[in-house]
């Protein structure tokens, strides 16, 4: 028995926390999609053309272990504006959405694209800065030298980007759940999700 649940958003909202909370909540399977963009992006990075990089990407491309970095991130947003390489992604999703026992795919259309049937769509969003701020304490624990003015000027660009592309811009889908977690403890969030899927399953 197949059941999708789709969780979009921009960047440092929370959605990862809580895909991976809900997923392991009921048991589902966990896709990050942002993870498949950075693994193209890291290899473009590399030396290699965009949309071979994305026809071309093998499972293990996504435990890569530079794929976290701001560089990497840029690299996404970028290749992720290119429909060629976002055609060559969609067919690992879907096939991941619908996989027995249950799915939590997170990405940035995933309720508009991917998965338009999904069973539960929630937009996991907050102000650009306190996503910014919570990037900046993020790279900053993990050794990485950037400033605060220069996460937020990313966190905005990439915003515009993902918004404003013409293939599958970041959006809330029409049935989607909006979770604001501007003010918001995670546990609070991953909470609020819970709930929302428990009801949808009945």
């Amino acid at each position: 028995m197949s059941f999708t649940v789709a969780i979009d958003g921009p960047a440092a909202a929370g959605k990862g926390t809580i895909s991976k909370a809900v997923a392991a909540h009921f048991g589902f399977a966990h896709l990050d999609t942002g993870l498949l963009y950075r693994a193209v992006g890291a290899k473009v990075l590399a030396g290699s053309e965009p949309i071979a990089a994305a026809q071309g990407l093998l499972a293990e491309d996504l435990d890569a272990g530079d794929l976290r970095t701001p560089d990497a991130a840029q690299a996404a947003s970028k290749v992720a504006v290119i429909p060629e390489v976002r055609a060559a992604l969609v067919d690992f999703q879907r096939s991941f959405a619908r996989r027995a026992g249950g799915a939590v795919l997170d990405g940035r259309d995933i309720g508009t694209v991917i998965c338009p049937d999904a069973e539960v769509k929630l937009f996991v969003t907050a102000s650009a800065e306190v996503r910014a701020e919570r990037r900046y304490l993020e790279l900053d624990a993990n050794g990485h030298d950037v400033s605060r003015a220069e996460v937020l000027a990313d966190v905005k660009a990439r915003d515009e980007r993902d918004m404003n592309r013409a293939e599958a811009p970041l959006k809330p889908a029409e049935d989607a759940i909006v979770v604001d977690t501007s003010g918001m403890a995670i546990e609070a969030a991953v909470s609020a999700a819970v709930d929302v899927i428990s009801k949808a399953r009945g």
